[in-house]
């Protein structure tokens, strides 16, 4: 009896997979669970485990080869059974027919006062494959992305390309990636030229894998002019960012995670040479290690130098973490272009502010027992969870609780105030500082946490999210926001809502601080306290300042009763 090996569904969003490698030929026997293929998407590299112990009796889908989520990849038999001799059938690749007229590109003119919008290249449904011609297809980078900016060639027209070779860099409102090649071959066309906006499945270039094929005339370059194009994104809501502070200089040793900055095909080859990527200024965007940085190092077999990357704009102050000072690059009197992050930022701020009507409500609240419970706990509590027990994760277990409580702050308004839809869950979106900018991933289902497991979660958001390796679907749905303002010392803040959501609340800084007290008979007393300000912002439009009210008086009394101690083990 025959069984088939399947591709399997490797994340929520992906679609397809690429076979990179057979850990097995035909006629091999196999084991239960024996790696035979190794697979690469999107997102991750993995290998493919038999399903049963047998005979490789078919290859279905050759090296290189596309296969869909559920398309069979190869057939394994019973032992003793005999391999066919009929060759390896490859899986079809999307390919361009032999070269036929077409039109004229447009070339765009240099505009010297108003520059005039991005063009956006539409998806091309690819032809049949003609066996000469590979397209270069702008590939689904999350479940909301709908678009992608080029910022950079990487391969003109011309250039010999190898499978997996990064041939262009594509910045969306989520991620920065590179496009590796879908084949061996030469470069024969560019469609879209840099800063041009592309949709997903456009065609980004032609790789021609015929050696004697013609090669094409370049695609225009991008006019060059004082101020960059205006790019047009679709109103999507992701990524939910919160307000933005002044900007900070980072050292190298705030990105000594280089390996998050690399494709799974990158940090492969990396483990393969033995290269530590922590120690690779990545040429690629936003300090991104491609795999001509890992050869290079690999052939000199030589250590980089530590540099000190570009400066990056951050949303919120961080301090520069590092054992010794070290010189940084003046910015004074620099002139440059904003990223597409910084200006999906400023985009969503002035949206958010457009849209809806937005105040903040501050509180004070005494703290005190919690610090004596953490001080109780915090050495167990390590040992047990592997995090360390932070206040934050009582804010947000105290936050759920009210949300619960008050679900008109847990709601979303649609834009033109028609529509109210409450959240059958609790969504937390927690904003993460990274080197990028602000980002805020969302802990789907929070209600069901305990404080313990908000802890690890928040942990684990935060970690993914500024190693570059949280999946876009994770940053957006969340219903209500959470932004640790006090983190780098700030008392309160202000922070501007995330569309759709109507609230979103910022926790200060907790200091020491003489406070008016009631004593045990009842006279007012001075004594040093635990104080934290939460600020929370709402939509006037569908919450009412009465209800802010009730909302953070419900967790002044929560926080300040402290009883946590069952949740603690205490």
């Amino acid at each position: 009896m025959a069984t088939n090996v399947v591709m399997p569904q490797l994340g929520e969003s992906v679609t397809e997979g690429t076979v990179t490698r057979w850990l097995k030929n035909v006629g091999d026997s196999i084991k239960v669970d024996e790696a035979i293929v190794e697979v690469s998407t999107d997102k991750v590299d993995t290998e493919i485990p038999s399903p049963v112990a047998g005979v490789l009796l078919e290859i279905k889908a050759a090296q290189d080869a596309v296969i869909p989520v559920g398309g069979v990849m190869a057939i394994i038999g019973e032992s003793g059974s005999v391999a066919p001799s009929a060759p390896v059938v490859s899986a079809p690749v999307v390919q361009t027919p032999p070269p036929a007229p077409k039109p004229e590109p447009v070339i765009e003119k240099p505009v010297v006062q108003t520059p005039a919008p991005t063009p956006v290249a539409q998806p091309v449904a690819a032809p049949a494959a003609s066996g000469s011609t590979v397209n270069v297809l702008l590939p689904q980078l999350g479940e909301s992305v709908t678009e992608g900016t080029i910022t950079r060639w990487l391969k003109n027209v011309g250039d010999k390309v190898s499978i997996d070779e990064a041939i262009v860099e594509i910045s969306t409102d989520k991620v920065d990636t590179e496009i590796p090649s879908p084949s061996a071959g030469v470069i024969s066309e560019i469609r879209v030229a840099q800063d041009q906006v592309a949709l997903v499945g456009a065609i980004l270039a032609v790789i021609s894998t015929s050696a004697s094929a013609a090669v094409s005339a370049p695609a225009p370059s991008a006019p060059v002019v004082s101020t960059p194009a205006p790019v047009i994104a679709p109103p999507v809501v992701a990524p939910q960012i919160v307000n933005t502070p002044a900007p900070v200089v980072f050292n190298n040793s705030q990105t000594a995670a280089n390996d998050s900055f690399a494709t799974p095909i990158v940090r492969k080859l990396a483990k393969e040479q033995g290269v530590d990527l922590s120690q690779i200024k990545g040429t690629g965007v936003n300090g991104r290690v491609r795999k001509d940085d890992v050869l290079n190092v690999a052939k000199s077999n030589v250590a980089p130098t530590s540099q000190s990357p570009s400066p990056v704009a951050t949303t919120q102050p961080q301090a520069v973490i590092t054992s010794a000072p070290v010189a940084q690059e003046s910015v004074l009197g620099r002139v440059e272009q904003t990223s597409r992050l910084r200006r999906i930022i400023a985009e969503r701020m002035v949206q958010s502010l457009h849209i809806s009507a937005q105040l903040t409500s501050v509180i004070e609240v005494d703290v005190t027992k919690i610090a004596s419970l953490r001080n109780k706990v915090k050495e167990n509590f390590v040992a047990r969870e592997g995090v360390k027990l932070s206040f934050l994760p009582f804010f947000a277990k105290v936050s759920i609780e009210s949300l619960n409580e008050f679900p008109i702050v847990n709601a979303t308004i649609s834009e033109d105030a028609s529509q109210i839809t409450y959240s059958d869950s609790v969504h937390l979106a927690v904003a993460v500082d990274t080197p990028r900018g602000l980002l805020v991933p969302v802990i789907r289902n929070a209600g069901d946490l305990t404080i313990a497991g908000l802890a690890r979660k928040i942990q684990d958001v935060a970690n993914r999210t500024r190693d570059n390796k949280v999946t876009p679907d994770e940053l957006s749905g969340g219903t209500f926001t959470l932004t640790n303002t006090g983190s780098r010392g700030s008392l309160f803040d202000t922070p501007i809502i995330n569309q759709p959501q109507v609230a979103i609340l910022g926790t200060g800084a907790v200091v020491k601080k003489p406070v008016v007290v009631k004593g045990e008979d009842g006279s007012d007393q001075i004594a040093i306290r635990q104080m934290v300000y939460l600020a929370l912002t709402y939509d006037h439009r569908i919450v009412d300042g009465a209800d802010a009210a009730r909302f953070l008086s419900s967790m002044k009394l929560r926080l300040e009763e402290a009883n946590f101690e069952s949740e603690l083990g205490l």
